[in-house]
Protein backbone atom coordinates (compact mmCIF):
# COMPACT_ATOMS: atom_id res chain seq x y z
CA UNK A 1 0.00 0.00 0.00
CA UNK A 2 2.76 2.33 0.87
CA UNK A 3 4.68 1.82 -2.31
CA UNK A 4 1.26 2.65 -4.38
CA UNK A 5 1.07 5.79 -2.53
CA UNK A 6 4.42 6.84 -3.27
CA UNK A 7 4.17 6.09 -7.01
CA UNK A 8 1.10 8.84 -7.76
CA UNK A 9 3.19 11.54 -5.73
CA UNK A 10 6.34 10.80 -8.14
CA UNK A 11 4.09 11.32 -11.71
CA UNK A 12 3.02 14.39 -9.65
CA UNK A 13 6.67 16.07 -8.80
CA UNK A 14 7.79 17.17 -12.82
CA UNK A 15 4.76 19.64 -12.20
CA UNK A 16 6.66 22.11 -10.44
CA UNK A 17 9.02 22.31 -13.22
CA UNK A 18 6.65 23.77 -15.64
CA UNK A 19 8.38 27.02 -16.34
CA UNK A 20 11.05 25.27 -18.28
CA UNK A 21 9.12 23.99 -20.14
CA UNK A 22 7.02 27.49 -21.07
CA UNK A 23 9.89 30.28 -21.63
CA UNK A 24 6.99 32.69 -22.47
CA UNK A 25 5.95 32.79 -18.87
CA UNK A 26 9.61 33.49 -17.65
CA UNK A 27 9.57 35.99 -20.67
CA UNK A 28 6.73 37.67 -18.79
CA UNK A 29 8.30 37.23 -15.44
CA UNK A 30 11.49 39.38 -16.41
CA UNK A 31 9.17 41.81 -18.29
CA UNK A 32 6.08 41.79 -15.96
CA UNK A 33 5.78 45.56 -15.26
CA UNK A 34 5.78 45.73 -18.82
CA UNK A 35 3.43 43.06 -19.58
CA UNK A 36 0.94 45.05 -17.13
CA UNK A 37 1.19 48.59 -18.54
CA UNK A 38 0.78 47.88 -22.33
CA UNK A 39 -2.37 48.82 -23.86
CA UNK A 40 -1.75 46.98 -26.81
CA UNK A 41 0.74 44.18 -28.29
CA UNK A 42 2.52 46.60 -30.53
CA UNK A 43 3.95 48.41 -27.53
CA UNK A 44 5.31 44.71 -26.13
CA UNK A 45 6.68 43.97 -29.49
CA UNK A 46 8.55 47.04 -29.67
CA UNK A 47 10.03 46.99 -25.90
CA UNK A 48 11.14 43.68 -26.68
CA UNK A 49 13.10 44.73 -29.42
CA UNK A 50 14.42 47.55 -27.62
CA UNK A 51 15.90 45.08 -25.31
CA UNK A 52 17.32 42.99 -28.38
CA UNK A 53 14.55 40.07 -29.11
CA UNK A 54 14.87 39.56 -32.70
CA UNK A 55 12.57 37.20 -34.87
CA UNK A 56 14.91 34.79 -34.41
CA UNK A 57 15.45 34.93 -30.53
CA UNK A 58 11.55 34.63 -30.58
CA UNK A 59 12.15 31.25 -32.49
CA UNK A 60 13.46 29.98 -29.00
CA UNK A 61 10.18 30.62 -27.35
CA UNK A 62 8.44 28.66 -29.98
CA UNK A 63 6.79 31.83 -32.13
CA UNK A 64 7.51 32.75 -35.72
CA UNK A 65 8.25 36.45 -35.06
CA UNK A 66 8.52 38.83 -32.38
CA UNK A 67 4.58 40.16 -33.25
CA UNK A 68 3.24 37.14 -32.66
CA UNK A 69 5.33 36.52 -29.26
CA UNK A 70 3.85 39.65 -28.04
CA UNK A 71 0.67 39.06 -28.89
CA UNK A 72 0.60 35.95 -26.58
CA UNK A 73 2.73 37.92 -23.62
CA UNK A 74 -0.28 40.34 -24.11
CA UNK A 75 -2.83 38.30 -23.95
CA UNK A 76 -1.97 36.28 -20.95
CA UNK A 77 -1.83 39.27 -18.50
CA UNK A 78 -5.64 39.94 -17.05
CA UNK A 79 -7.02 43.63 -17.64
CA UNK A 80 -9.92 45.66 -17.50
CA UNK A 81 -12.28 45.37 -20.42
CA UNK A 82 -11.56 48.97 -21.72
CA UNK A 83 -7.77 48.42 -22.76
CA UNK A 84 -8.39 47.27 -26.11
CA UNK A 85 -10.44 50.74 -26.79
CA UNK A 86 -7.19 52.36 -25.20
CA UNK A 87 -4.91 50.63 -27.98
CA UNK A 88 -7.32 51.89 -30.81
CA UNK A 89 -7.03 55.46 -29.68
CA UNK A 90 -3.52 55.26 -29.40
CA UNK A 91 -2.42 53.71 -32.32
CA UNK A 92 -1.80 56.83 -34.51
CA UNK A 93 -1.47 60.44 -33.75
CA UNK A 94 -3.91 63.26 -35.05
CA UNK A 95 -3.05 66.46 -36.58
CA UNK A 96 -4.08 69.61 -34.35
CA UNK A 97 -4.89 73.15 -35.17
CA UNK A 98 -2.34 74.36 -32.34
CA UNK A 99 1.23 72.93 -33.62
CA UNK A 100 -0.30 73.16 -37.21
CA UNK A 101 -0.23 77.10 -36.59
CA UNK A 102 2.73 77.51 -34.84
CA UNK A 103 4.98 75.82 -37.75
CA UNK A 104 3.44 78.73 -39.50
CA UNK A 105 4.53 81.50 -37.21
CA UNK A 106 7.99 81.57 -37.53
CA UNK A 107 7.62 81.94 -41.54
CA UNK A 108 5.26 84.97 -41.61
CA UNK A 109 7.62 86.37 -38.77
CA UNK A 110 10.47 86.20 -41.01
CA UNK A 111 8.66 87.29 -44.02
CA UNK A 112 7.70 90.68 -41.38
CA UNK A 113 11.21 91.17 -40.73
CA UNK A 114 12.35 90.90 -44.32
CA UNK A 115 9.82 93.47 -45.17
CA UNK A 116 11.25 95.80 -42.44
CA UNK A 117 14.72 95.23 -43.55
CA UNK A 118 13.88 96.48 -47.10
CA UNK A 119 12.00 98.80 -46.42
CA UNK A 120 12.89 101.06 -43.62
CA UNK A 121 16.43 102.84 -42.78
CA UNK A 122 18.77 103.57 -40.26
CA UNK A 123 17.81 103.36 -36.52
CA UNK A 124 14.58 102.48 -37.24
CA UNK A 125 15.72 99.37 -39.47
CA UNK A 126 18.03 98.05 -36.29
CA UNK A 127 15.37 97.88 -34.55
CA UNK A 128 13.06 96.37 -35.90
CA UNK A 129 15.45 93.71 -36.80
CA UNK A 130 16.74 93.11 -33.81
CA UNK A 131 13.00 92.57 -32.64
CA UNK A 132 11.82 90.53 -35.83
CA UNK A 133 14.84 88.15 -34.85
CA UNK A 134 13.91 87.58 -31.36
CA UNK A 135 10.17 87.14 -32.60
CA UNK A 136 11.71 84.16 -35.34
CA UNK A 137 13.95 82.91 -32.46
CA UNK A 138 11.07 82.66 -29.98
CA UNK A 139 8.47 81.47 -32.76
CA UNK A 140 11.26 78.80 -33.87
CA UNK A 141 11.73 77.21 -30.90
CA UNK A 142 7.91 77.19 -30.08
CA UNK A 143 7.34 75.21 -33.12
CA UNK A 144 9.93 72.82 -32.07
CA UNK A 145 8.39 72.20 -28.77
CA UNK A 146 4.83 70.95 -29.41
CA UNK A 147 3.18 68.52 -32.27
CA UNK A 148 5.47 66.60 -34.74
CA UNK A 149 9.13 68.22 -34.70
CA UNK A 150 8.77 68.66 -30.48
CA UNK A 151 10.22 65.94 -28.19
CA UNK A 152 7.82 63.60 -26.74
CA UNK A 153 7.51 61.42 -23.55
CA UNK A 154 9.52 58.68 -25.33
CA UNK A 155 12.77 60.97 -24.84
CA UNK A 156 14.36 60.13 -21.48
CA UNK A 157 14.86 62.53 -19.33
CA UNK A 158 18.85 61.99 -19.67
CA UNK A 159 18.90 63.37 -23.23
CA UNK A 160 17.89 66.81 -21.83
CA UNK A 161 21.45 68.53 -22.31
CA UNK A 162 21.72 67.10 -25.73
CA UNK A 163 18.06 68.28 -27.02
CA UNK A 164 19.28 71.89 -25.52
CA UNK A 165 22.34 71.87 -27.48
CA UNK A 166 20.60 70.56 -31.01
CA UNK A 167 18.44 73.75 -30.39
CA UNK A 168 21.42 76.20 -30.01
CA UNK A 169 23.64 74.75 -32.96
CA UNK A 170 20.13 74.83 -34.71
CA UNK A 171 20.31 78.49 -34.32
CA UNK A 172 23.76 78.75 -35.25
CA UNK A 173 23.43 77.14 -38.54
CA UNK A 174 20.53 79.36 -39.35
CA UNK A 175 22.64 82.37 -38.69
CA UNK A 176 25.40 81.02 -40.70
CA UNK A 177 22.51 80.80 -43.87
CA UNK A 178 21.80 84.73 -43.47
CA UNK A 179 25.72 85.98 -42.47
CA UNK A 180 28.16 83.20 -43.27
CA UNK A 181 28.55 83.62 -47.14
CA UNK A 182 28.61 87.10 -47.04
CA UNK A 183 31.14 87.38 -43.61
CA UNK A 184 33.38 84.37 -45.46
CA UNK A 185 33.63 85.86 -48.99
CA UNK A 186 34.01 89.26 -47.61
CA UNK A 187 36.98 88.15 -45.17
CA UNK A 188 38.59 86.24 -48.36
CA UNK A 189 39.14 90.13 -49.96
CA UNK A 190 40.62 91.50 -46.88
CA UNK A 191 37.43 92.54 -44.80
CA UNK A 192 34.86 93.25 -44.09
CA UNK A 193 35.21 96.79 -43.04
CA UNK A 194 32.33 97.47 -40.81
CA UNK A 195 28.83 95.51 -39.98
CA UNK A 196 26.36 94.68 -42.11
CA UNK A 197 23.82 96.85 -43.96
CA UNK A 198 21.18 95.47 -44.73
CA UNK A 199 22.14 95.39 -48.62
CA UNK A 200 22.69 92.24 -50.90
CA UNK A 201 25.70 94.54 -52.77
CA UNK A 202 26.53 95.85 -49.45
CA UNK A 203 30.13 94.69 -48.32
CA UNK A 204 28.87 92.16 -45.93
CA UNK A 205 25.40 91.27 -47.55
CA UNK A 206 22.96 89.45 -46.05
CA UNK A 207 21.50 86.15 -47.71
CA UNK A 208 17.58 86.93 -46.68
CA UNK A 209 16.36 84.49 -49.29
CA UNK A 210 17.65 81.30 -48.06
CA UNK A 211 16.72 82.06 -43.82
CA UNK A 212 12.71 83.10 -45.31
CA UNK A 213 12.75 79.45 -47.03
CA UNK A 214 14.00 78.01 -43.97
CA UNK A 215 11.36 79.23 -42.05
CA UNK A 216 8.87 78.86 -44.15
CA UNK A 217 9.87 75.41 -44.47
CA UNK A 218 8.63 74.64 -40.88
CA UNK A 219 5.28 73.73 -42.25
CA UNK A 220 6.21 71.40 -44.62
CA UNK A 221 8.77 70.00 -42.17
CA UNK A 222 5.73 69.04 -39.71
CA UNK A 223 3.39 67.55 -42.24
CA UNK A 224 6.18 65.51 -43.71
CA UNK A 225 6.91 64.31 -39.81
CA UNK A 226 3.34 63.65 -39.03
CA UNK A 227 2.64 61.82 -42.15
CA UNK A 228 5.63 59.58 -41.82
CA UNK A 229 4.73 58.69 -37.82
CA UNK A 230 1.26 58.33 -38.89
CA UNK A 231 1.87 55.58 -41.90
CA UNK A 232 4.70 54.28 -39.84
CA UNK A 233 2.54 53.38 -36.93
CA UNK A 234 -0.12 52.01 -39.41
CA UNK A 235 2.39 49.72 -41.03
CA UNK A 236 3.57 48.56 -37.62
CA UNK A 237 -0.13 47.27 -37.14
CA UNK A 238 -0.45 45.54 -40.17
CA UNK A 239 3.43 43.88 -40.45
CA UNK A 240 4.00 40.46 -38.94
CA UNK A 241 7.82 40.86 -38.05
CA UNK A 242 10.99 43.12 -37.37
CA UNK A 243 12.27 42.55 -41.21
CA UNK A 244 9.18 43.17 -42.90
CA UNK A 245 8.43 46.45 -40.79
CA UNK A 246 11.70 47.43 -41.45
CA UNK A 247 11.87 47.08 -45.09
CA UNK A 248 8.63 48.88 -45.32
CA UNK A 249 9.56 51.85 -43.12
CA UNK A 250 12.24 53.29 -45.04
CA UNK A 251 11.17 53.65 -48.34
CA UNK A 252 8.27 55.70 -46.29
CA UNK A 253 11.17 57.51 -44.30
CA UNK A 254 13.11 58.41 -47.89
CA UNK A 255 9.70 59.25 -49.74
CA UNK A 256 8.21 61.72 -47.03
CA UNK A 257 12.13 63.05 -46.90
CA UNK A 258 12.19 63.86 -50.41
CA UNK A 259 8.68 65.29 -50.31
CA UNK A 260 10.50 67.86 -47.69
CA UNK A 261 12.88 68.85 -49.89
CA UNK A 262 10.60 69.07 -52.69
CA UNK A 263 9.01 71.93 -50.43
CA UNK A 264 11.66 73.39 -49.74
CA UNK A 265 13.54 73.31 -53.15
CA UNK A 266 10.02 75.35 -54.40
CA UNK A 267 10.04 77.68 -51.45
CA UNK A 268 13.61 78.59 -52.13
CA UNK A 269 13.10 79.48 -55.46
CA UNK A 270 9.96 81.98 -55.03
CA UNK A 271 11.78 83.68 -52.29
CA UNK A 272 14.57 84.28 -54.42
CA UNK A 273 12.39 85.51 -56.85
CA UNK A 274 10.51 87.39 -54.36
CA UNK A 275 13.21 89.20 -52.53
CA UNK A 276 15.68 89.45 -55.93
CA UNK A 277 18.24 87.23 -54.44
CA UNK A 278 20.40 84.03 -55.61
CA UNK A 279 18.55 81.12 -54.55
CA UNK A 280 22.00 79.20 -52.96
CA UNK A 281 20.29 75.82 -53.41
CA UNK A 282 23.29 73.67 -52.60
CA UNK A 283 23.63 75.14 -49.23
CA UNK A 284 19.81 75.70 -48.27
CA UNK A 285 18.97 72.51 -49.75
CA UNK A 286 21.65 70.51 -47.41
CA UNK A 287 21.02 72.29 -44.64
CA UNK A 288 16.97 71.76 -44.73
CA UNK A 289 17.70 68.27 -45.18
CA UNK A 290 20.30 68.15 -41.94
CA UNK A 291 17.52 70.17 -40.04
CA UNK A 292 14.91 67.78 -40.84
CA UNK A 293 16.65 64.69 -40.60
CA UNK A 294 17.96 65.90 -37.16
CA UNK A 295 14.34 66.89 -35.86
CA UNK A 296 12.97 63.42 -37.11
CA UNK A 297 15.33 61.48 -34.71
CA UNK A 298 15.12 63.89 -31.68
CA UNK A 299 11.43 63.35 -31.75
CA UNK A 300 11.87 59.67 -31.85
CA UNK A 301 14.12 59.24 -28.65
CA UNK A 302 17.28 59.30 -30.42
CA UNK A 303 19.37 62.44 -29.52
CA UNK A 304 22.69 61.88 -28.81
CA UNK A 305 23.69 61.20 -33.04
CA UNK A 306 21.90 64.64 -33.89
CA UNK A 307 23.47 66.39 -31.65
CA UNK A 308 26.77 65.28 -32.25
CA UNK A 309 26.18 65.73 -36.05
CA UNK A 310 25.02 69.40 -35.92
CA UNK A 311 28.02 70.31 -33.12
CA UNK A 312 30.76 68.96 -35.60
CA UNK A 313 28.77 70.84 -38.55
CA UNK A 314 28.80 74.26 -37.12
CA UNK A 315 32.35 73.75 -35.78
CA UNK A 316 33.69 73.55 -39.30
CA UNK A 317 31.48 76.52 -40.62
CA UNK A 318 33.00 78.23 -37.40
CA UNK A 319 36.46 76.82 -37.99
CA UNK A 320 36.43 77.55 -41.81
CA UNK A 321 36.14 81.39 -40.91
CA UNK A 322 38.74 81.49 -37.83
CA UNK A 323 41.02 79.76 -40.42
CA UNK A 324 40.77 82.86 -42.61
CA UNK A 325 40.95 85.38 -40.02
CA UNK A 326 43.85 83.42 -38.96
CA UNK A 327 45.74 83.06 -41.88
CA UNK A 328 46.29 86.82 -41.86
CA UNK A 329 48.62 86.62 -39.37
CA UNK A 330 52.35 86.66 -39.87
CA UNK A 331 54.23 83.46 -40.84
CA UNK A 332 50.22 81.55 -40.51
CA UNK A 333 49.14 82.24 -44.26
CA UNK A 334 48.88 78.69 -44.78
CA UNK A 335 45.90 77.71 -42.53
CA UNK A 336 43.55 80.01 -44.62
CA UNK A 337 45.06 77.74 -47.92
CA UNK A 338 42.47 75.50 -48.07
CA UNK A 339 39.56 77.24 -47.28
CA UNK A 340 40.05 79.66 -50.35
CA UNK A 341 41.58 77.02 -52.95
CA UNK A 342 37.56 75.69 -52.01
CA UNK A 343 36.33 79.22 -52.37
CA UNK A 344 38.08 80.11 -55.52
CA UNK A 345 36.76 76.48 -56.65
CA UNK A 346 33.21 76.97 -55.77
CA UNK A 347 32.34 80.01 -53.87
CA UNK A 348 32.08 81.03 -50.45
CA UNK A 349 28.43 78.73 -50.43
CA UNK A 350 30.34 75.34 -51.25
CA UNK A 351 31.35 75.50 -47.24
CA UNK A 352 27.97 75.08 -45.75
CA UNK A 353 26.97 72.93 -48.67
CA UNK A 354 30.24 70.58 -47.93
CA UNK A 355 29.89 70.58 -44.14
CA UNK A 356 25.22 69.80 -44.06
CA UNK A 357 25.23 67.31 -47.40
CA UNK A 358 28.03 65.12 -45.28
CA UNK A 359 26.14 65.22 -41.90
CA UNK A 360 22.70 65.37 -43.49
CA UNK A 361 24.74 62.13 -45.70
CA UNK A 362 25.30 60.98 -42.19
CA UNK A 363 21.98 61.21 -40.40
CA UNK A 364 20.20 59.83 -42.93
CA UNK A 365 21.90 56.50 -43.21
CA UNK A 366 21.65 56.50 -39.53
CA UNK A 367 17.87 57.48 -39.15
CA UNK A 368 17.26 54.50 -41.79
CA UNK A 369 18.60 52.25 -39.58
CA UNK A 370 16.97 53.38 -36.38
CA UNK A 371 13.84 54.92 -37.39
CA UNK A 372 13.00 51.83 -39.30
CA UNK A 373 12.50 49.77 -35.91
CA UNK A 374 9.67 49.00 -34.03
CA UNK A 375 10.43 50.52 -30.71
CA UNK A 376 10.84 53.98 -32.66
CA UNK A 377 7.26 54.30 -33.03
CA UNK A 378 5.92 53.00 -29.81
CA UNK A 379 3.27 55.10 -28.54
CA UNK A 380 4.68 58.60 -26.71
CA UNK A 381 2.35 58.18 -24.03
CA UNK A 382 3.33 55.56 -22.68
CA UNK A 383 6.38 54.33 -23.50
CA UNK A 384 8.15 51.40 -23.43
Amino acid sequence: MRADAEAPAARRQPTPRRTAADPVKALMHRHRELCERAVDPLEIAAALEAHGVTDRTAARFRHRDVFSLAEEMYARVPRDDDAPARAAALNAPRARAGWALLTLLPGGLCAATVAALHLTHGQTRAIAVAVGVLAVALALRAALARGPLGATDRTPPASAPHTSGSRVWTYWLVAYALLGDGLLRAAVAGGPDGLPTGATDGPWPLATAPVLALTLACAPAAWSAHLFAVRARRRLSASRGLEEFAASVRPLLLGTFALFLCALTALLALCGAVLGEPAAYAQTVTLGALLLLARLLTTHGFTRSPALVLTATATAEATALATVFAGRLPGWGFLATPVETVIDAWGPGSVPALACSTAALTLLIHATRTLSRASAHAPADQPC
